[in-house]
């Protein structure tokens, strides 16, 4: 038995306004060194932005001397624009390697972990769970 998603899921929660601009979320991520943030209005997850959204909505241009009016408008961005929205949220409670069913048949690279009123408590990433299932094989 692997565990369940309490067990391995990070407690650190990182979360944004859905008008939170590209400039203050890549800052945030820069700073922190993340991969996901929830972007949250009323306690209520609206959705989430990975480092690859960051960068697949951010000019290559920015912070270069052949910026463009236009590559630097791309840091006007709002989280709302570039999230992905409605995001699979799990239990504490779901299994490990269910959770990685979830993963696998979402396509998505991070679940979200809510209590019992849908609040966010934690985050697992596809990295959580393959750390977890390959310590069992040891």
């Amino acid at each position: 038995m692997i565990g369940k998603v309490r067990d391995i899921m990070s407690h650190r929660l990182v979360s944004v306004t859905p008008d939170d601009t590209l400039a203050q979320i890549r800052k945030i991520f820069d700073n922190l060194n993340i991969h996901h943030v929830l972007v949250v209005e009323d306690n209520e997850i609206m959705g989430v932005i990975s480092d690859r959204d960051i960068l697949r909505n951010l000019s290559p241009y920015v912070d270069t001397l052949g910026a463009t009016p236009h590559d630097n408008d791309t840091l006007a961005r709002r989280a709302h624009q570039i999230m992905t929205r409605h995001p699979r949220t799990i239990s504490s409670d779901l299994d490990i390697t269910e959770a990685g069913k979830v993963l696998l048949q979402s396509d998505f690279s991070c679940l979200p972990v809510v209590d019992d009123q849908d609040q966010p408590i934690g985050i697992v990433t596809w990295h959580d769970i393959l750390r977890a299932v390959l310590s069992q094989t040891r």
